[in-house]
C-alpha cells in the first residue's frame, strides 16, 4: 500500500491497513521506501575559551539546530571537565525541524595550565551523543612590574633637565590594561605613554621620567600608575637633587709679575675652584700674551663642587718695557670664559764686573797662604750670581754665598787665598756665571811658589876655668822652661842651631861641664827672632 501526504494540519486519522499504522497529519508522510535524516547540529562544532584568568570565568555561547525534517527532543547536556559547565538549557526540549536553540558555555579554571572537556549532547537525532570539544587555559592574574623599581636622577643643575627610562611589563597570565599614569614631586615630568594601554602576557611598554629643578636641593615624587591588576595602584619613587650652576673662582684674581729681567723668567701660582653645586670640566686656558705661559695644568680636568686645581703662571719677557695679558678659561661653568688679568715689567739685562780684574799675589813661601780680596759689582739692572768657579787648587775663594741676587750698582766683596804646594809661577781663573748679559765674568790671577828660607841662630860663649864641655838649652817662653838642643857635649864655645821656625822667637841658656861630670847653672839668657819668612 502506497502512502501519500496529506495536506491537512488539523485531521489525524490512524488507519489500519494491512496491519500497518499510519499517522496522517500536518508533518505529511514519504512515499513508501524512504526514510528522512534525524540529525542535530552544534555551532560552533567546538569551543575554545583561550586564556582565562585563575578564579574567574568566560562565556562562550553554543547552537543546537534540528537540521531534519523531524522534531528531535534533547534530552541530555553533560560535561566531562570540571572546570567546564552549560547554562541557559532546560532540559528536556524537543526541536521541529530547523529549530534551534542556543545556551551558554562556562570556563572556571581553578588552576594554571591547560584544560579540555567534552559536552555531550544526548539527543533523539540519529547523530546522538553529538560531543562539542571544549578548551581552554588557566593563568595567572596580568601583574604590573617596574624597572627600574625606584628612579635616581642625582645631581641636576638648576636650568637643565635629566631624563631616565622606565618600563612597564605584564609579568601575569592574563591581559591587563593601564588606564592612567602620573608624576607627582616638584619638577619631575613623564611622557611618551598614550593611555589607556593594554599589555598581553609577557608585554612591556617604555615611557620617560624627567626631572628639571626649579630650585637647589633635594626633591622625592613618584610616579603613580593605575590598571586593573592585582595592584591597581603601582607607585615607583623618583628622587633628584638641584643644584647651582657649576661656577669657577679664581685665586689670586689677577696676577702681577712686576719687574722681570729680559731674558729671565717669574713665576706665579693660580687655582680655580668650583664655587657652584654642579661639576666644572675645564677644556681650555689660553694666553692672550706671548709672554705669558702656563703649565701643570692636564685639560680636560673636571672639578666637582668645591674641588679646586692650581697649575703655574710665567712671565718671560722679551723686552724692556710693561707687558699685559689675559689668562682665558674656557669651560661649561657658569661664567665662561674666565679671564684672568696678568701684567709685569720687562727691566734691561745687568752687567757684572769684578774688581779688581786681576789678582797677582807675588812670591809666597810654599805650604803658606797669602790672600788678597776683590769685589763683584752689578750695573744696568740687578744680576743673579748663581757660581763661582776656579780652575786651580791652590787658589780658593771664600766670602761669598751664592746664589745671591746684586741690585743695580750694589756689590758684594770675596777673598782668594794663594797657597802654593810648589815652586814656581803659576796662574788661575776665577769664573763667575750670572744672568748678566756679560756672563760669565772672569778673573784671572797668577803667584809664584817660593821655597822655605833656612834660618840659623848662631850662639857663642866665652871659656869656663875648668870646662870640658858645655850644653845649649832652648826655650819658647823667657826664664824657661828651657831644653837641651845639642846632642853631646859640646868642646867648643860656639853652636850653630838650624831646627828654628821662621817668625818664631827663641830663648838661649848654656852650661859648663867639668871633667868629673859635674854642670854649672845656667849661664845669661839670649833672645833670638827669626825672621819671617
Amino acid at each position: 500500500m502506497q502512502v501519500f501526504r496529506s495536506r491537512c494540519c488539523f485531521i489525524t486519522s490512524l488507519l489500519i491497513v494491512s496491519g500497518v499504522a499510519l499517522l496522517a497529519g500536518c508533518q505529511g508522510l514519504a512515499p513508501s521506501g524512504s526514510k528522512s535524516a534525524n540529525t542535530l547540529a552544534a555551532s560552533p562544532s567546538a569551543l575554545s575559551f583561550g586564556n582565562v584568568q585563575k578564579g574567574k570565568s568566560s562565556n562562550l555561547s553554543e547552537t543546537l539546530t534540528n537540521t531534519s525534517g523531524v522534531a528531535v527532543t534533547i534530552s541530555t547536556a553533560s560535561v566531562s571537565g570540571a572546570a567546564f559547565s552549560v547554562s541557559g538549557l532546560s532540559l528536556p526540549i524537543t526541536l521541529s525541524a530547523n529549530e534551534r536553540v542556543t545556551f551558554t558555555a562556562t570556563f572556571t579554571p581553578a588552576s594554571t595550565g591547560p584544560a579540555s572537556a567534552t559536552l555531550a549532547i544526548a539527543s533523539s537525532a540519529d547523530n546522538s551523543p553529538l560531543d562539542v570539544a571544549l578548551s581552554g587555559t588557566g593563568t595567572t592574574q596580568g601583574a604590573l612590574n617596574p624597572n627600574p623599581t625606584s628612579l635616581a636622577f642625582g645631581s641636576v643643575q638648576v636650568g637643565n633637565s635629566s631624563n631616565l627610562s622606565e618600563t612597564l611589563t605584564n609579568t601575569g597570565g592574563t591581559s591587563l590594561t593601564i588606564s592612567a599614569a602620573s608624576a607627582s614631586g616638584t619638577g619631575f615630568s613623564l611622557s611618551g605613554l598614550t593611555l589607556p594601554l593594554t599589555l598581553n602576557a609577557g608585554q612591556s611598554t617604555s615611557f620617560t621620567v624627567t626631572f628639571a629643578p626649579t630650585a637647589s636641593g633635594a626633591v622625592s615624587g613618584s610616579v603613580s600608575v593605575t590598571s586593573n591588576d592585582g595592584n591597581p595602584n603601582l607607585s615607583i619613587p623618583l628622587s633628584g637633587t638641584g643644584v647651582t650652576a657649576g661656577t669657577l673662582s679664581p685665586n689670586p684674581s689677577s696676577l702681577a709679575f712686576g719687574k722681570v729681567q729680559v731674558g729671565s723668567s717669574s713665576s706665579l701660582s693660580e687655582t680655580l675652584t668650583n664655587t657652584g653645586g654642579s661639576s666644572v670640566t675645564i677644556s681650555q686656558v689660553s694666553s692672550t700674551a706671548a709672554a705669558f705661559s702656563i703649565s701643570g695644568l692636564t685639560l680636560p680636568v673636571t672639578l666637582t663642587a668645591g674641588q679646586s686645581v692650581t697649575f703655574t703662571a710665567t712671565f718671560t719677557p722679551t723686552g724692556a718695557g710693561a707687558a699685559s695679558g689675559n689668562l682665558t678659561v674656557t669651560s661649561n661653568a657658569s661664567n665662561s670664559p674666565l679671564t684672568i688679568a696678568a701684567s709685569g715689567t720687562g727691566t734691561a739685562t745687568g752687567q757684572l764686573a769684578v774688581s779688581p780684574t786681576s789678582l797677582s799675589f807675588g812670591n809666597v813661601v810654599v805650604g803658606s797662604s797669602s790672600s788678597l780680596s776683590g769685589s763683584l759689582i752689578a750695573s744696568g739692572a740687578s744680576v743673579t750670581v748663581t757660581s763661582a768657579n776656579l780652575n786651580n787648587a791652590e787658589f780658593v775663594l771664600s766670602g761669598i754665598s751664592l746664589p745671591i741676587t746684586l741690585a743695580a750698582g750694589k756689590s758684594t766683596p770675596f777673598t782668594v787665598t794663594f797657597t802654593p804646594q810648589a815652586s814656581g809661577t803659576t796662574s788661575a781663573s776665577l769664573t763667575f756665571s750670572s744672568n748678566a748679559s756679560n756672563s760669565p765674568t772672569i778673573q784671572t790671577m797668577t803667584g809664584t811658589g817660593t821655597a822655605a828660607t833656612q834660618h840659623t841662630v848662631d850662639l857663642t860663649w866665652n871659656a869656663s876655668s875648668g870646662a870640658v864641655g858645655y850644653n845649649v838649652y832652648r826655650g819658647t817662653v823667657s826664664g824657661g822652661p828651657y831644653s837641651m838642643i845639642n846632642t853631646s857635649l859640646d868642646g867648643t864655645t860656639a853652636y850653630a842651631d838650624n831646627t828654628v821656625v821662621s817668625g818664631q822667637t827663641y830663648y838661649y841658656v848654656a852650661t859648663a861641664v867639668d871633667g868629673s861630670g859635674n854642670e854649672s847653672g845656667y849661664s845669661n839668657q839670649a833672645q833670638a827672632v827669626i825672621p819671617s819668612p
